[in-house]
């Protein structure tokens, strides 16, 4: 009996070619495995189970892993604020939850090995490599199309040599859609220059007049839309088509990249990144100077974490576990204002702000006297004041 290989399968050109290649070449069983992290319709994956039945898939597995995506993954970049660079939305994060499964698979089918369809220049081989070698490292990882520097030419040539019929759709970018949202690279973008507007779908602009969208959070976590209880993916799914039809939610960055080079993409994703706006303005209104200023430090080292592939490094869970501490009191209702490409907070609510007027209030004191805040001054500034004097002496 040959021995069985669990695949990360899209039904996309580069998993085509391993699907065969593993069980021609290699004589695998060869068992394909979507995850679901958004972005697939009904009709596309009835396409990827015939394509994997259709190339000698002995097994297919459909996961729908968008729900645990939003409870384990982006309910955690909400809290933190957490932006890669401080500008990208860790839209990549999903790869973590597709080694998961398909090392949960193999185990299920005591399968020896699993595999992917990534080539060798990107980040996303690191982000599935790290993590079923961090769960499950006794597996063997197969890279078919990294292993042999396979070009895209090479691999429709190797199918249509057995076939198999390759999609003649020439595609003018390379894009990602999950439940995060899109991602696009190549063309004018790998060019350093800004996308055509055909480029943009979900923030396609069809709304000209200002748009305010209300937001109440519990504990850090959206948990309605102007007034609406929704749960997380609707949620983002609705916000994505607010914020979307003013145009806002479009990046376009230089990324550092795991190795070592950088590159140029861009993004859409226009629910998450209001989602990430609003839940900082209420911040700044529960939490103190000092935890806003930690947590901002923490937030930074879990985006960067995240993108080179260390999802699962213990230190992350310590870190969620210092937001969590923290979202205790990030409860309440923030108001955004869209208007043309741009999000403005126009108003923030919550039982627990920090304002309170009955112990002092802006541009008004309140507990304390004019002559107690002059000689608070006096100490405050002292330091500052005897390192001066020693460059000047006479001060």
């Amino acid at each position: 009996m040959a021995e069985k290989v669990v695949l990360a399968f899209s039904g996309g050109l580069d998993t085509s070619f391993c699907t065969v290649y593993l069980r021609e070449e290699k004589n695998f069983d060869v068992i394909t495995a979507t995850i679901d992290t958004g972005g697939l319709s009904n009709e596309e994956l009835e396409y990827i189970e015939n394509r994997s039945r259709e190339l000698g898939a002995v097994k297919h597995y459909f996961v729908d892993a968008k729900r645990e995506i939003f409870d384990e993954i982006i309910s955690y970049i909400i809290k933190a604020n957490a932006l890669y660079q401080g500008v990208y939305p860790l839209m990549c994060s999903d790869r973590y939850v597709i080694g998961k499964h398909i090392v949960e698979i193999a185990k299920k089918e005591n399968a020896k090995a699993v595999a992917h369809g990534c080539t060798g220049a990107g980040n996303d081989q690191v982000r599935i490599d790290v993590t079923v070698n961090s769960l499950a490292p006794d597996l063997k990882i197969f890279a078919p199309t990294r292993e042999l520097g396979m070009r895209r030419e090479q691999e429709i040539e190797y199918l249509e040599r057995r076939g198999f019929k390759v999609k003649s759709e020439t595609k003018k970018y390379t894009i990602n859609e999950n439940i995060f949202g899109r991602t696009i690279s190549g063309s004018e973008i790998d060019e350093n220059k800004a996308p055509n507007e055909e480029a943009w779908v979900l923030t396609k602009i069809t709304k000209r007049e200002p748009e305010s969208v209300k937001i109440n959070f519990e504990k850090g976590v959206p948990t309605a839309v102007n007034g609406k209880q929704m749960y997380g993916v609707d949620l983002l799914h609705k916000l994505n088509q607010i914020a979307g039809a003013h145009g806002y939610g479009r990046g376009l960055y230089i990324e550092d990249e795991t190795f070592g080079i950088k590159g140029y993409q861009a993004f859409e994703a226009p629910g998450l990144l209001l989602l990430i706006e609003a839940h900082r303005s209420l911040e700044n209104l529960v939490l103190t100077h000092h935890q806003l200023n930690l947590k901002n430090q923490l937030g930074n080292v879990y985006a960067d974490l995240s993108f080179r592939g260390l999802f699962y490094e213990p230190v992350m869970r310590d870190i969620e576990k210092f937001i969590d501490s923290t979202q205790e009191v990030v409860s309440g209702e923030v108001t955004m204002r869209l208007q043309e490409m741009s999000v403005m907070q126009e108003s923030v609510t919550s039982p627990y702000s920090l304002i309170n007027e009955k112990i002092a209030r802006y541009a008004q004191a309140a507990g304390w006297k004019g002559s107690e805040a002059e000689a608070f001054i006096k100490i405050y500034g002292l330091q500052q004041r005897i390192a001066w004097s020693r460059k000047k002496p006479d001060i």
